[in-house]
């Protein structure tokens, strides 16, 4: 009622304009006076068509609702902090557009996702395919130290011991059968027993509304930048995207995700450094449910270290989320960082014990010729990739493609 009485106390309301309301938000309010339901719909309205220029002058709460400013200090401060946090918002804004038109007049035009994805897998390409290559000069015909030395080469490119053995094991079945005869053969034949070990592209399921995807990972792995890509990949694609910063327990890691929540234009829900998760969490379905979102997205923190916290934090979380959504399409993905090899399959066992990973989101493959993991992850743990990351911008991640990526390994 405060903001209505704003809009309307000590004016003529049937001459009042927008300017005059945008330009004196403060204006002081008719104690005395009830306001009509006439009065109240005209004040919704306006707030629903000018919410932007209001909320530059108006506090909310993390509902999204106007703050009734107690007193006149606490206006003073909040005109203070208003000014400051929109000078910052400017020189932000200002400086990314100055970077992007740089990258621009140096590359001529920005690259496809394609053509950054064979870039960045092109270290992956070089160590494994390259050395087979090497390898393939060195042989006269496929026999079993061929084999041998290809297995070498596959587990170097963090193929994994599993993956290869079933690889290897593979080709000398074809080599029994007479699939397999020429060495030229080979790369075909590699080419087809990984794709099939990869198989087909699984894409999220986000079927309700709202949808959830928890999303957890060891800090370091790009846990928080996936969060902002994802969002403003779902943004773009029609969906109403909210954003729960439930890493109460690592520093900073509000204010970084904040920032990536803005930079995807996309809502978020939190409370202070400490909090309760489960309790953030439950603030954001609400938040969810009354803005009709489609997909709420829940960051966690990355507790590997102390896997009972994380086990405790995760279930109390799980229990929230069934509770208030128990029909929600659920995803729980897990981030991962390329270049960290067989560690980062190691922590998808482990996180595996704590929550149900239903995707990977595997990061940084532009700085590493470990690329072998993708392989490595389906075949041992049977999960799939559903995002891969090829660089810091917030563009530069994709919904994984398994065609996409065999053949960027091989062409």
């Amino acid at each position: 009622m405060a903001f209505l009485s704003k809009l309307f106390g000590k004016k003529d309301k049937d001459n009042e304009k927008k300017e005059e309301i945008l330009e004196n938000p403060e204006a002081d309010e008719d104690e005395g006076e009830e306001l009509t339901e006439e009065e109240i719909a005209a004040a919704e309205k306006f707030e629903e068509e000018n919410r932007e220029e209001i909320e530059r002058v108006m506090p909310l709460d993390y509902d999204g609702e106007f703050i009734a400013l107690e007193d006149e200090a606490d206006e003073v401060a909040f005109e203070e902090a208003s000014e400051e946090a929109a000078e910052e918002t400017a020189q932000d804004t200002e400086v990314v557009v100055e970077k992007e038109d740089d990258d621009e007049e140096e590359e001529g035009e920005k690259l496809s996702f394609w053509e950054r994805l064979k870039a960045g897998l092109a270290k992956t390409k070089n160590a494994l395919f390259g050395s087979v290559n090497d390898l393939l000069k060195n042989f006269v015909k496929v026999d079993e130290d061929l084999l041998e030395e290809l297995e070498e080469l596959l587990i170097m490119a963090d193929v994994g011991v599993g993956a290869t053995g079933d690889i290897i094991d593979e080709l000398r079945d074809r080599i029994k059968d007479g699939r397999l005869k020429e060495k030229e053969q080979v790369l075909d034949s590699l080419k087809e027993i990984i794709s099939d070990m990869i198989g087909e592209h699984q894409p999220l399921k986000l079927e309700t509304t709202p949808s959830v995807i928890l999303v957890i990972g060891v800090n370091g792995a790009g846990k928080t930048t996936s969060i902002g890509k994802i969002s403003k990949r779902l943004r773009l694609s029609g969906k109403n995207v909210v954003v729960a910063a439930a890493d109460t327990f690592r520093a900073a890691a509000i204010d970084q995700l904040e920032v990536w929540c803005k930079r995807a234009k996309v809502d978020i829900v939190k409370q202070n450094e400490g909090s309760d998760p489960a309790a953030v969490v439950f603030d954001a379905i609400q938040y969810a449910k009354k803005k009709s979102a489609d997909v709420l997205i829940i960051d966690t923190a990355g507790r590997l270290h102390n896997k009972q916290n994380l086990m405790n934090e995760l279930a109390k979380i799980n229990r929230i989320i069934d509770r208030e959504l128990p029909d929600a399409c659920r995803e729980n993905l897990l981030v991962l960082d390329a270049t960290t090899g067989q560690n980062a399959v190691m922590q998808a066992k482990e996180f595996s014990k704590a929550a149900n990973i239903t995707g990977i989101t595997l990061n940084k493959l532009d700085g590493t010729a470990k690329g072998g993991i993708v392989i490595s992850i389906k075949q041992e743990l049977g999960i799939p990739v559903k995002f891969i990351g090829v660089g810091e911008k917030i563009d530069d991640m994709q919904e994984f493609d398994a065609k996409e990526f065999i053949d960027a390994l091989f062409e």
